[in-house]
């Protein structure tokens, strides 16, 4: 089924340690530049490695041994890399919290993971404190500005492909946060998995600009670059101005993005150096055919690849370099995985075109999630019938795409007819003026729980001209006609979660609002 044809050969399985790449590199490439970032700073391999040792050498100072998990809530990319390279050397576990969490979903992270200690920046540090939580809380001054010696390279732990190296908490945007436990192979896989499907070199430059505290940023970027030898530049975060500037300034070969990342670049306005950069490889999930489209015209990058992964389950599917496949999640990555398309209800599966669950496997052992912490029934929930169930509805095409509809709990059924609330927002998003978009089913006239209405809520932007109806009559050629909603509601924001995803169940709860337009009767 896969047309990838590996050319890399990724390390002895025994060697799929993070700390042992570290070490590994800085022999090979020493004193070539690994990290660049924007801030300044800058670090060649070697300095990678001395800067893990001496951070390694204080978290030692503090007691922390093998195995402990460490939470690190930091801003500063060159801070995170510092602590969660150190952390790697001791063969402690890395809980990477995103740092727009606070309240009571942050502390149910913390003790889910069982964290022992804590590790913030000053702006993150009185959000911690008042949670009045059980581990150790540090600043990251209290590793950085301490004078005390490094651990000695021959005193690295030697961490095992099976052991875990990092907790990721995946956002519940109906229930509360779980966190993915990660093992070594798991990590190290993400970074393989780009290595081969993006035909990354040592002479390449990735450019991050999504948060350490997710496995993109972390894993399929960064880790990838330090695993082959090629340089990696960090953007504390991203921005849609700035984008093409940095890609330009830093020679920059590769970048990922994630969600709204793309649409937000393609609204910038075109400029002549558009095309004037060296962009080769940029990598999307989701890609909508609009900015794909953008990309490979306007901005003239040739390999514009969707992929389809989770936390959980690595990134089991990715497109082709030099293929045109908009509304695809890619083909798949056959060397490590196993991906079906079966019956959500049954487990068994559906013949080829047909709709249902997308369902993973590793052939790689521990090249998956180990557990969901703390959380056993979800775990056994997920994973059972020897399949992780992913929870998204799609299908795999003649040319052995796989196309994602939606979320399973997110279709939307109206007159018979399953909707996919992603194909109704991707039509809103082609709309001048429309900056983001979530479509969700409210009931039906009548309210018997059998059928559904369409409702769209919106985010506008500044430029926006067009009235909310002008805005339903843009989108209707590119929906089907029992596709089209009949609601619309412009919101200043829409509820999402600490990761950014919207909350849809909270827009169900609110229903048909004051401000919701109605399509059929002209009114709100």
């Amino acid at each position: 089924m896969s047309e990838h044809q590996p050319s890399y050969t990724p390390p002895p399985i025994e060697n799929w340690a993070i700390a042992k790449i570290v070490i590994a590199q800085a022999h090979i490439h020493t004193d070539k530049t690994a990290i660049e970032f924007t801030d300044g700073a800058c670090w060649s391999y070697s300095d990678c490695l001395q800067n893990a040792l001496h951070a390694a050498g204080q978290f030692e100072r503090l007691g922390i041994k093998r195995g402990d998990a460490v939470a690190l809530m930091i801003d500063e990319p060159e801070a995170f890399c510092r602590l969660w390279l150190g952390l790697s050397m001791l063969g402690a576990t890395t809980v990477a919290i995103n740092t727009s969490m606070q309240g009571a979903p942050l502390k149910h992270q913390l003790v889910t993971a069982s964290v022992a200690y804590t590790f913030t920046d000053s702006g993150n540090h009185p959000i911690v404190a008042n949670l009045q939580h059980t581990s150790a809380l540090f600043k990251v001054d209290d590793i950085i500005c301490s004078d005390h010696p490094a651990l000695p390279v021959d005193q690295v732990s030697t961490s095992n492909f099976t052991d875990t190296a990092c907790v990721m908490f995946t956002s519940g945007t109906s229930g509360p946060s779980k966190g993915v436990v990660m093992p070594e192979a798991h990590c190290v896989l993400f970074a393989i998995g780009t290595i081969e499907n993006y035909r990354l070199t040592p002479d390449d430059c990735f450019y991050i600009c999504l948060p350490l505290f997710h496995a993109n940023g972390l894993f399929m970027q960064l880790l990838a670059c330090m695993l082959c030898g090629a340089k990696a530049v960090v953007r504390p975060r991203f921005s849609a101005s700035q984008w093409l500037n940095d890609i330009r300034h830093y020679n920059a070969t590769h970048t990922n993005m994630l969600g709204a990342v793309a649409s937000f670049i393609v609204a910038q306005p075109a400029t002549e150096l558009d095309t004037q950069h060296k962009l080769r490889v940029i990598g999307a999930a989701p890609l909508p055919a609009a900015a794909e489209t953008a990309f490979r015209t306007r901005f003239a990058v040739p390999s514009v690849l969707p992929l389809y992964g989770m936390t959980e389950v690595n990134i089991p599917l990715y497109g082709s370099l030099n293929e045109s496949a908009p509304g695809t999640c890619g083909k798949l990555y056959s060397r490590y995985f196993e991906v079906e398309i079966r019956d959500p209800e049954t487990d068994e599966p559906v013949t080829q075109g047909n709709i249902g669950e997308i369902m993973v496997r590793p052939k790689q052992p521990y090249g998956f999630m180990s557990s969901y912490a703390g959380m056993p029934a979800k775990t056994l929930e997920a994973w059972r019938n020897f399949w992780f169930h992913t929870g998204d509805a799609g299908f795999i095409n003649e040319q052995q795409q796989f196309v994602f509809i939606d979320r399973i709990k997110d279709c939307i059924r109206r007159r018979g007819e399953n909707i996919s609330s992603y194909e109704v927002e991707q039509a809103f998003l082609n709309v001048d003026g429309v900056a983001e978009a979530a479509a969700y089913a409210v009931p039906a006239d009548g309210g018997d729980g059998m059928e559904d209405e369409v409702m769209v809520a919106v985010m506008l932007s500044e430029s926006n001209t067009h009235t909310l109806a002008e805005i339903i009559a843009a989108a209707t050629p590119n929906l089907a006609k029992f596709a089209v909603p009949r609601y619309l509601r412009e919101m200043a924001d829409l509820p999402k979660t600490p990761t950014g995803k919207i909350r849809k169940a909270v827009l169900r709860e609110e229903g048909i609002t004051v401000d919701t337009l109605d399509s059929f009767s002209g009114t709100r």
